[in-house]
């Protein structure tokens, strides 16, 4: 029986471990922290789903589009088509999606979408509803979740990965090992993310040799709450109608993109930023106050709550929300089934870089994704061809020293130089400062983290002109519009 360890206990680990135990493979999950502390848990807009006759052909024109025309048509064409069985099987293992009057499906639009595809759970919850639901699957198959075991480094036998070693020493062995650890948010000092999100398994791939790619495209969500915190406003407000103005309550996104408030992310997020320096950092506001308070709490809870535990009644006035970091749309590379440059070595969800989301990814494609490739990858991983082990070789040496830093040093790097707005002078000086850091002093989270900013900002300094979520100050072509 194929040995199966899957590290990371989101969307797209927990689907990996459903499908790989269906294919008959020994699943064991690993993950340092309780799931209810991961991106997935916090998601809320939902998961895109085409679900009408002719939304499979639009949904993958607006991916394209929203990617800025980088993505790979093959990996929006298996995530479109894939869309529906992954609704199917969250349904089938519990999530009680919406439903509307009629009960068919409820349905929100979001940012650069064209028609309403947007499915969702407990109004605003939708990830903390998939988490829990696979996580009773998972649990009612008997499939082990060890929590609390951070992964240090990969087990190579001959350049194959055999299993992980931990951070306490211990030493877990595997026939196939799936990385599914999320994204990189604590590279930077605002994000979305749990404070879990390191870039673990993207920077245990980079130590074992794995490609990464697309590590410049790194989103910004546009609506965060400006009160402290990293607690995200979904777009899906803007998409029920509510307005992003600025202090004077004029339109931020007038004249600026023909999709007004729901444009893409990367260009309502810079058109965000210069507001608040147009207006001596005083944040933007989003304006919701035409949809009522009893709408907003019955289909903004979580939102709802969040505004009045800030002291903010959002149904009556609007709420300051400023851009901050959200999701890394590269990672390591990864086919459509998962398999990296490393054999043995899967990676799914935002660990992996599938070429799905090109240069900026479109709202609710990231759910949808966890499930459709973590699903993938979990098969591929169960059923691909075993090779005779050996004793793995030993672990690698840690980084060599280098001069001490902190988080919050290395958090400043990467918002000046790898922020919403680069040019080549602050790339370079960021690659001096991250060069010049060492590991072997830092915490294991921070030595991860050091390395998928050296890996960002080199991806960055290479690619000199603006893309998606990529943009150059120095780019005369464009100038970061």
């Amino acid at each position: 029986m194929t040995r199966v360890l899957i590290v990371g206990s989101g969307v797209a680990g927990l689907a990996a471990a459903l499908a790989a135990d269906a294919a008959g493979a020994e699943v064991e999950i690993v993950t340092k922290a309780d799931p209810a502390g991961g991106s997935t848990w916090h998601a809320q807009g939902g998961i895109a789903c085409p679900v009408d006759a002719g939304d499979r052909a639009a949904h993958a024109r607006d991916t394209m589009a929203a990617s800025a025309g980088l993505a790979d048509a093959r990996a929006v064409a298996a995530l479109v088509d894939g869309s529906a069985g992954a609704v199917r099987a969250l349904a089938d293992a519990g999530v009680a999606f919406d439903r509307d009057a009629a009960g068919a499906l409820a349905r929100g639009r979001e940012g650069a979408h064209s028609r309403t595809r947007i499915l969702h759970a407990g109004g605003d919850a939708t990830g903390r509803a998939i988490s829990r639901a696979l996580l009773h699957a998972c649990r009612a198959r008997g499939i082990r979740l060890r929590s609390g075991a951070m992964v240090a480094d990969l087990l190579l036998d001959r350049g194959r990965a055999r299993g992980v070693l931990l951070t306490d020493g211990r030493i877990l062995e595997a026939d196939a090992v799936i990385l599914a650890t999320g994204g990189i948010g604590e590279a930077y000092p605002t994000s979305t993310n749990p404070a879990v999100a390191t870039g673990d398994g993207i920077a245990v791939a980079l130590r074992a040799g794995a490609r990464v790619g697309d590590m410049e495209f790194v989103q910004f969500h546009p609506t965060v709450l400006a009160r402290g915190g990293r607690f995200l406003v979904s777009e899906a407000v803007r998409g029920e109608g509510a307005r992003l103005v600025d202090r004077d309550g004029r339109p931020v996104m007038a004249g600026i993109h023909p999709a007004g408030d729901l444009a893409p992310r990367d260009a309502v997020a810079r058109a965000l930023a210069r507001v608040e320096a147009r207006q001596d950092g005083a944040p933007a506001l989003l304006d919701a106050t035409g949809l009522g308070r009893a709408f907003l709490a019955r289909r903004f809870p979580t939102i709802d709550a969040a505004t009045r535990r800030a002291g903010l009644d959002w149904s009556r006035e609007p709420i300051p929300v400023s851009p901050a970091q959200h999701y890394l749309m590269g990672g390591v590379v990864a086919d459509l089934d998962g398999r990296t440059t490393v054999a043995g070595l899967w990676a799914a969800g935002e660990t992996a870089r599938t070429g799905v989301h090109g240069a900026n990814r479109l709202a609710s494609n990231s759910l949808l994704e966890g499930a459709v490739f973590g699903a993938r990858a979990g098969r591929d991983a169960a059923t691909a061809p075993l090779s005779a082990p050996r004793r793995p070789d030993p672990v690698p040496p840690a980084e060599g020293e280098g001069g001490a830093f902190t988080r919050a040093e290395l958090q400043a790097v990467m918002w000046a130089a790898a922020g919403l707005f680069r040019d080549a002078r602050g790339l370079a000086d960021a690659r001096r400062t991250l060069a010049a850091w060492g590991g072997t002093s830092a915490t294991q989270e921070d030595r991860n983290l050091l390395a998928v900013a050296r890996a960002v900002v080199d991806a960055a300094a290479r690619r000199r002109g603006s893309v998606g979520a990529h943009a150059r100050t120095d780019d005369d072509a464009r100038a970061a519009a």
